[in-house]
């Protein structure tokens, strides 16, 4: 797949375009202040393999969280700012690797020019983020609109000499979505950070961001990525990298292959597949070396061809399973311990 080539930009030692791989990312939804419940939820961010972090900072004493915080983490955190200016210079004393601001709220040009002095002071670069909520609407679409407030930012960003800029132009409608990062990547060679904003729940926010962001990076276009969905931030996680590897654009951790169960199914299919889905945070997915394709099926049809094909896998029949492993059978399992048998030898990988 054909990836345009963007300039590169380094957030705390990630390097972000340039055909580099992708990024996923996710935002906290703890209170910033409240630094142990931030940090915790970070950690675990991290074990599911996030490889960015933003903190929401709507007031200074988030701002100077960002100190504590930064010393308990590995991964490179971003300030995410909104209305006013002097967080944003806060955020940065503070040691955040990158800002966010929002062109559709941040505020005068002489404002922003005080954030860019601060962020080349400090070598710290600055995301563009335009959300379709925050703009004012008038007479034109939605995408010429964001497009027009964007291209004014990126011009006093460029008349201020300051090119470590990351763009976003996020909307809630995919379409939408999809138009105007065509016409960004037509006109800019500067970083692009994808998603869909306000995506919604769990189910409804993947098949959007999916949608969305799969017709994007099909297209060459994006270099890094935040699910946004009404769920738990390891959700997003785990469903930016389920759209990277379908694209074969990341290619580590476990990839699930399950029926979809039919009449010839004799067991509970979807308990076993459920269980096991919930243990893949702990197993530390990001960091096999290798991808793992991992089959778990119902029935003689297309149960032991899959299994076989997969590095790992259990075909049932009538309540017992086949368990393979690298296309050959190992051993029979029972229902009810199919997925300690799973887990047992995917940890000894």
């Amino acid at each position: 797949m054909y990836r345009g080539r963007t300039k590169v930009i380094t957030v705390g030692g990630i390097k972000i375009g340039g055909g580099n791989p992708i990024v996923v990312q996710s935002m906290t939804k703890t209170q910033t202040t409240d630094v142990k419940q931030t940090v915790k939820q970070i950690k675990q961010l991290e074990e599911a393999g996030c490889e960015l972090i933003r903190v929401a900072v709507p007031d200074l004493d988030s701002a100077y969280a960002i100190r504590q915080i930064k010393k308990n983490i590995k991964i490179p955190l971003v300030a995410d700012i909104h209305f006013d200016y002097r967080l944003a210079i806060e955020s940065i004393k503070s040691g955040a690797d990158k800002i966010r601001i929002n062109p559709g709220n941040i505020g005068s040009e002489e404002r922003v020019k005080l954030i860019i002095n601060e962020a080349k002071k400090n070598k710290v670069p600055i995301r563009l983020g335009l959300n379709s909520g925050s703009i004012k609407k008038d007479k034109m679409n939605l995408e010429t609109t964001m497009m027009k407030t964007l291209e004014s930012y990126i011009e006093m960003f460029e008349k201020n000499n300051f090119g470590d800029i990351i763009i976003s132009a996020k909307a809630s409608d995919v379409v939408s979505t999809i138009k105007l990062y065509h016409q960004i990547a037509k006109k800019y060679n500067y970083p692009l950070h994808l998603g869909i904003t306000e995506s919604g729940t769990k189910l409804v926010g993947s098949i959007k961001s999916a949608i969305g962001l799969g017709v994007l990076l099909y297209n060459g276009i994006g270099d890094t990525i935040r699910v946004s969905l009404t769920s738990d931030p390891i959700d997003e996680v785990i469903v930016g990298y389920e759209i990277l590897k379908s694209l074969n654009l990341r290619n580590y951790g476990i990839e699930l292959i399950s029926c979809p169960t039919c009449g010839r199914c004799k067991i509970n299919l979807q308990k076993i597949v459920s269980s096991f889905e919930k243990e893949l945070p702990s197993l530390n997915i990001k960091f096999f070396e290798k991808p793992i394709k991992v089959a778990i099926m119902g029935c003689e049809v297309n149960g032991p061809g899959e299994a076989k094909n997969a590095d790992l896998g259990i075909a049932f029949g009538k309540g017992v399973g086949l368990l393979f492993a690298k296309g050959k059978p190992i051993k029979k399992v029972r229902f009810d311990n199919s997925t300690e048998e799973l887990i047992k030898i995917l940890k000894s990988y």
